[in-house]
């Protein structure tokens, strides 16, 4: 099988194709703000290099969430477009739950800065889910966590006051991972924001 894998969930663009146990190659660029103008031409970068025509790929992975509301729509677009008209198998993969797969420790607690302090997060134990995908209130999450013991922190987001180590996906571990489970058909895969925007709050907040 041949999978493409995306995340632009992040400011980071990460991508890599995989066939038949092994990745044939992968993007990883810082690309922030540049991230709804560059993803698509750094895709077929991707796929030029690994000499495949978008017609050949299997199978989409796409991280739906959480992250950067603008990143997450940017992928899902991409990625639902590509399956729809290529008629193509689509799954989704959660943000948290690839940074955790990256990583070989016991317990890891990886996080994504939400504001305010407030984080997206979950706990992981060799890829059991100890606590699931939520938006936190740090501090809080933090204590919670600490009952089940001593956890590695991953992020790519900065917290001065917390040890962490930066996230380097590890796609083939992830994508093997998913490898068996059932696509999804493309309309039902949506993103998984876990918190209201900032207008959804304030429209909110004004209703009540």
């Amino acid at each position: 099988m041949t999978v493409l894998y995306l995340d632009t969930s992040s400011p980071y663009f990460y991508a890599a194709v995989y066939q038949d146990g092994k990745i044939l190659g992968e993007k990883n660029e810082f690309l922030a703000k540049e991230m709804s103008s560059e993803a698509l031409p750094k895709l077929k970068e991707l796929l030029e290099e690994v000499k495949l025509l978008p017609d050949q790929v299997d199978r989409i992975m796409i991280v739906n969430g959480p992250g950067s509301f603008t990143g997450i729509r940017v992928g899902m677009t991409i990625a639902k477009v590509y399956a729809w008209a290529l008629k193509k198998e689509i799954l989704p993969v959660s943000a948290l739950t690839a940074m955790a797969l990256s990583t070989d420790q016991n317990l890891v607690l990886p996080i994504i800065d939400a504001r305010r302090g407030f984080v997206y997060g979950a706990l992981y134990q060799k890829g059991k889910v100890l606590l699931p995908d939520g938006h936190y209130q740090l501090d809080k999450f933090l204590m919670e966590a600490k009952q089940y013991g001593t956890y590695t922190i991953v992020s790519n987001d900065s917290f001065p006051s917390l040890k962490t180590i930066p996230y380097h996906p590890n796609y083939l571990k992830i994508i093997e991972t998913f490898l068996e489970e059932k696509p999804i058909t493309v309309h039902f895969v949506n993103p998984e924001y876990l918190k209201r925007t900032e207008a959804e709050e304030k429209k909110f907040n004004a209703n009540y």
